[in-house]
């Protein structure tokens, strides 16, 4: 690609963070990318509905975006919520201190999942999917009300038991496909580049802010380490922002993260580091040498996703057994993992890191 990507960064900390990220998102042109006279939908990152910081977007990173469209003279935002097999998505806006900022600033709430707020059609792609038509050969559903409308994403740097990091490009995974999404886990790459295909054809602009102030390290998108790192990022470019983050916690993006690299041949985005402007912080020598390692669920998952048990799949994962899983991943993550580690390493957080703190600062 001839023109450079943006990604801008910024160092920052709880006394400055609205205003540096509302400066990044300038930084990275804002207004150039989301025409202001179109709807924005906000489509935060609920990775899981415990107030479990680093998996989730954080309560300062979508107040100052809201703040920086309405700043901006976006008088149209609406937010978007989905739910999962392992988050309830109202659970989730409440713990993790959503509900009051929606309030504070006006921004109404539609659920994916709830036929009143959202009605879904089929869509047939302008250009070839990848995978998407053989998983869904009756045709692939995505909500109408995602149509001429601009998105952001709000997802956060972390690690992820599948594709070793998500971010920008995960996020729509959880918007754009219905409930059956786990259909297509054994192709979850290949997923993701229709996808992101398909919200270029759909929305009048898509624009990412992450948040990388508590990043996550491990067995990601739940069960991991928050690690204090102090950055936010800004970008139009999902491929770019993945792969700025992906490099920052040690991955080469282009050997490393495959969807970034198929999102990068098919010209979807830019996901070489050398062809993207990172303006403000200078990062190039920084590597947090993050690792995903394993846990109890990735462990299933690697044997019916990609190990001997894949040809299985359509059994376990199409027919009423998939609720078996269901319950085995809910059982471990909320029974298990949260109340025996999670919540005592949240606990600590709140009194020792400064990001914790300003975490429960927010009024729930």
């Amino acid at each position: 690609m001839s023109q450079k990507s943006v990604v801008a960064i910024v160092k920052t900390k709880p006394e400055t963070v609205l205003n540096d990220t509302k400066s990044i998102m300038m930084d990275a042109g804002l207004k150039d990318h989301l025409p202001v006279d179109k709807p924005v939908i906000l489509k935060d990152n609920i990775s899981w509905h415990f107030p479990f910081l680093s998996a989730n977007t954080t309560p300062w990173q979508l107040e100052a975006t809201i703040q920086c469209l309405k700043e901006n003279g976006y008088t149209d935002i609406s937010a978007v919520q989905n739910e999962t097999v392992v988050t309830n998505a109202f659970k989730g806006e409440k713990l993790n201190r959503y509900v009051p900022i929606f309030r504070n600033h006006k921004i109404p709430v539609l659920y994916n999942f709830k036929k009143e707020d959202i009605t879904w059609s089929v869509y047939q792609p302008k250009g070839e999917t990848l995978v998407l038509h053989k998983i869904f050969p009756n045709g692939i559903l995505i909500p109408d009300y995602f149509h001429g409308r601009s998105i952001i994403h709000l997802p956060t740097v972390k690690c992820h038991i599948y594709t070793n990091m998500t971010g920008a490009m995960k996020n729509a995974f959880g918007g754009l496909l219905n409930t059956r999404r786990h259909y297509t886990h054994s192709v979850i790459h290949q997923t993701l580049v229709d996808l992101l295909m398909i919200q270029k054809e759909i929305h009048t602009g898509i624009f990412t802010v992450m948040d990388g102030t508590l990043c996550g390290n491990g067995p990601g998108p739940r069960t991991m380490i928050p690690v204090e790192k102090d950055y936010m990022l800004a970008s139009e470019d999902s491929v770019a922002i993945d792969a700025i983050s992906a490099k920052l916690m040690g991955f080469n993006p282009l050997k490393d993260i495959k969807c970034i690299r198929l999102a990068h041949e098919r010209g979807l985005g830019v996901g070489d580091p050398e062809h993207i402007e990172v303006i403000g912080e200078d990062i190039s020598k920084v590597n947090f040498n993050f690792t995903v390692g394993d846990n109890a669920a990735s462990k299933i998952g690697d044997l019916m996703w990609f190990g001997p048990l894949r040809s299985l799949q359509r059994f376990f994962f199409h027919t009423p057994l998939v609720y078996m899983f269901v319950f085995g991943s809910f059982f471990y993550h909320d029974k298990i993992w949260w109340p025996l580690k999670g919540k005592p390493l949240m606990n600590k957080i709140y009194n020792e890191s400064k990001w914790g703190r300003l975490f429960t600062s927010y009024p729930e």
